[in-house]
């Protein structure tokens, strides 16, 4: 196969996969640092690199589990309170392996919408990079994000898009 089947391939085999058809096994780290470096690799306007990932596994895991629990927990009025989703929030942060923090960083060099599709496209080389792997990933977008900007370390200028999940398939 040559190299345009084998993207061809790649790309039409994509998928968003969830957390519940992740297994237990780890990633192991020197995919998940190829699987960043494909993010990296993205195209930006004026070189502004405006991705920022912060990984989380094992005890930063757990803890953000428990945060973005609780800030269901708390945004919620008392009546539109669900506990499948508080629990779940929990056991899909449990189940993958590997989240990262998906940040865009406006350098105000450029046009917002120009970093945000920048941010994107990292997104969608690390789908692809995961997808070569045998890695599943989702891009999740929740509205508690907008709540994690003490943890995450997002200043001003930064905003949070979302969490890449990633789990190994079988």
């Amino acid at each position: 196969m040559n190299k345009a089947e084998i993207l061809k391939e790649i790309i039409e085999q994509r998928r968003s996969i969830f957390p519940k058809d992740y297994t237990e096994t780890k990633i192991p780290q020197q995919i998940l640092d190829e699987i960043l470096n494909s993010g990296t690799m993205a195209p930006n306007h004026k070189r502004t690199k405006p991705w920022r990932f912060k990984i989380f596994r094992g005890e930063e895991k757990a803890k953000l589990a428990s945060e973005m629990q609780a800030i269901y927990k708390a945004t919620q009025p008392e009546h539109q309170f669900l506990e499948k989703k508080y629990q779940d929030i929990g056991f899909k942060i449990h189940k993958a392996d590997t989240i990262v923090s998906i940040v865009v960083n406006f350098s105000g060099m450029v046009p917002e919408w120009e970093e945000i599709a920048a941010v994107s496209m990292a997104v969608q080389n690390m789908y692809l990079t995961c997808t070569a792997n045998g890695i599943g990933c989702y891009w999740s977008s929740p509205k508690i994000v907008d709540h994690l900007k003490d943890s995450l370390t997002i200043e001003e200028n930064q905003k949070c898009l979302g969490l890449f999940y990633m789990g190994k398939l079988a």
